[in-house]
């Protein structure tokens, strides 16, 4: 088994996704990196399926599987050997519940990186708040003066802001069977 310090946490940064408005890591992804193999890591999951509520893990949905598999132009759907499913993924609190259930070492050492790699890019997104923040002091100011130029640099702002802002959420749906009766078909 090779030591997890060789891992650079900007290959695991490469991996997560932002699906639903949510970064993630694709199930094959995690286990590649649990080494384990996706169905090793899925069957766990499925044993532990309390351990994984919405907001730990969720499976694509059929239009989110076909748009990321035509993204990345992988797994032709008549293919033998290609997906035939839409993949799990897991968010940071998925990734390390994914450890713990799995109980390997290789499990547990690797998910403090995915941990920082989750952390590293929660920081970057911190440093477009501070970005914004910017902005929008530099915008007061250039209302205060309006000319042509100005009203040019104003809409500049408008638009770097606007490439800043993150994705619309979606609401949440359950992932599985819901009962009628549950509080959860409520919705």
């Amino acid at each position: 088994m090779r030591p997890a310090k060789s891992i650079p946490i900007e290959r695991i940064e490469n991996r997560i996704l932002l699906i639903r408005g949510q970064k993630v890591l694709l199930d094959a992804e995690l286990a590649a990196l649990y080494s384990v193999e996706t169905r090793t890591l899925n069957q766990a999951v499925k044993r532990n399926r309390h351990r994984f509520p919405a907001d730990f893990m969720f499976q694509l949905s059929a239009k989110e599987f076909d748009n990321w598999r035509s993204q990345f132009v992988i797994s032709n759907p008549g293919s033998k050997m290609g997906l035939r499913h839409a993949p799990f993924v897991f968010t940071e609190h998925g990734a390390l519940m994914a450890a713990s259930i799995l109980n390997t070492p290789r499990a547990v050492e690797v998910s403090v990186y995915v941990v920082r790699a989750f952390v590293r890019l929660r920081e970057i997104i911190g440093g477009n708040k501070e970005l914004a923040k910017r902005l929008d002091e530099l915008e007061a100011r250039i209302e205060k003066k309006f000319s042509t130029h100005d009203q040019a640099i104003a809409g500049l702002l408008d638009t770097i802001r606007h490439l800043m802002a993150p994705p619309r959420a979606s609401k949440k749906r359950p992932i599985g069977f819901i009962h009628e009766d549950s509080p959860e078909s409520a919705d």
